[in-house]
């Protein structure tokens, strides 16, 4: 039986195709378009070289989705392997040069004589649609971001004194800041007056933030240069972060009723510290189906919460953080850690215990969140949500 192997290089417009026999010779090396037909007709004359043919390619996603779709839909085995690992991997081949063909000769021949790569498989309608919605929140919690960053700087050139009194990620400084900005505007129209226009905007607590703005304002009377189109400037600041703040919460509300649908979400959201939004992160980054990962161990390798080795000569007992990991799913177990200190007394316990070790707090938290993927693991493994007593200490 004739055993072939298949590299992809993957691109937005176009693939490059290796195929490899198990001796390493080279059977076919082609240059296709990401379309459907050009694809299907690859799939064929691969499929005519050999009895079993093995793929790789490394892409996951993105400009990836159309042949890995194809790929699967006929049955195929696909294997992933990352960027960075084709980068380190290409340095033992000859030559210094890089072309899609020579990493497409790469990705087929670590396919070849590697047996630690990740398979690709079918993800559900859930898994996907969470992906997607996930994808699009961190987007636009970025962009809140940096918007509000922005209209500090802005604020501050002009009023540095309410900047430092007003928490702008809030609903009630960011609707004061779309009316008034400076401080002559503000002491014009006084704290009963800024009260009532702040009341009839719906801001909760409005006389606390019309006194802490006036009070802000009886504290500068100097007009600083460019202050009128500043104004302007922190006016449209103001409103564009309090439309990220409406898509977010809107997008939230989609995740959740996505997640829902999901048969772990009840597991999953059962872990003190892993809510709504970073469950349905877990499950994107995870796609929710832990034999894909074998073990524990692998799936805490994969989310960046495992230290491993680094021993040389006589030293020994050395520990780093790995290089290679998903980051998405490191900061939802980080998160998620730390959320679980202030609402889990076995949480706290465990985060106290490693302080007194000596563990800083970054190494303490991450400590956490290793013991904790072993507790969700369990509990997706058999089905069923977090308890403080195991079922079968009951048992006993």
């Amino acid at each position: 039986m004739a055993v072939i192997r298949a590299g992809i290089d993957a691109g937005k417009t176009h693939h490059h195709c290796v195929v490899i026999d198990e001796s390493g010779r080279r059977l076919l090396s082609r240059r296709v378009a990401n379309d459907e037909p050009e694809l299907l007709e690859l799939l064929t004359d691969v499929l005519a070289l050999g009895d079993e043919v093995t793929w790789g390619i490394d892409l996951a996603d993105g400009g990836a989705a159309l042949v890995i779709g194809i790929l699967l839909n006929h049955d195929q085995l696909v294997n992933y392997i990352s960027g960075r690992a084709i980068h380190r991997a290409s340095e033992s081949y000859r030559g210094e040069g890089k072309t899609d063909a020579k990493d497409a000769v790469v990705i087929s021949d670590q396919v070849r004589i590697r047996r630690d790569l990740h398979p690709l498989r079918p993800s559900d309608e859930t898994v996907i649609d969470l992906k997607i919605l996930t994808g699009r929140r961190i987007d636009l919690v970025a962009d809140r971001t940096r918007t509000v960053n922005r209209l500090r700087a802005q604020l501050t050139g002009i009023f540095p004194g309410l900047e430092r009194a007003l928490d702008l990620t809030n609903k009630g400084p960011l609707t004061l800041l779309t009316g008034y900005q400076t401080p002559a505007a503000i002491r014009r129209l006084g704290a009963r007056r800024l009260e009532t226009w702040l009341r009839n905007r719906k801001v909760l607590r409005a006389d606390q933030l019309a006194e802490v703005a006036v009070e802000a304002a009886e504290r500068q009377h100097t007009s600083l240069p460019g202050e009128r189109l500043t104004a302007q400037m922190v006016h449209t600041l103001a409103m564009e972060v309090m439309t990220l703040n409406e898509q977010v919460a809107g997008l939230d509300k989609l995740i959740e009723a996505r997640f829902r649908d999901h048969r772990h979400f009840d597991v999953i959201t059962s872990m003190p510290g892993l809510g709504i939004i970073l469950g349905a992160e877990f499950l994107a980054a995870t796609g929710g189906d832990m034999s894909v990962f074998g073990t524990p161990d692998r799936l805490a390798g994969f989310g960046g919460v495992a230290p491993v080795p680094r021993d040389s000569g006589k030293i020994s007992g050395n520990l780093r953080r790995p290089q290679r990991y998903n980051r998405r799913l490191q900061r939802v177990l980080y998160t998620s850690a730390l959320f679980s200190i202030r609402r889990s007394d076995e949480s706290r316990r465990f985060y106290d215990r490693k302080s007194a070790e000596g563990k800083r707090h970054t190494q303490a938290v991450l400590a956490l969140a290793r013991r904790r993927v072993n507790v969700l693991w369990a509990l997706l493994r058999d089905g069923r949500c977090y308890e403080l007593t195991p079922p079968n200490t009951l048992a006993a």
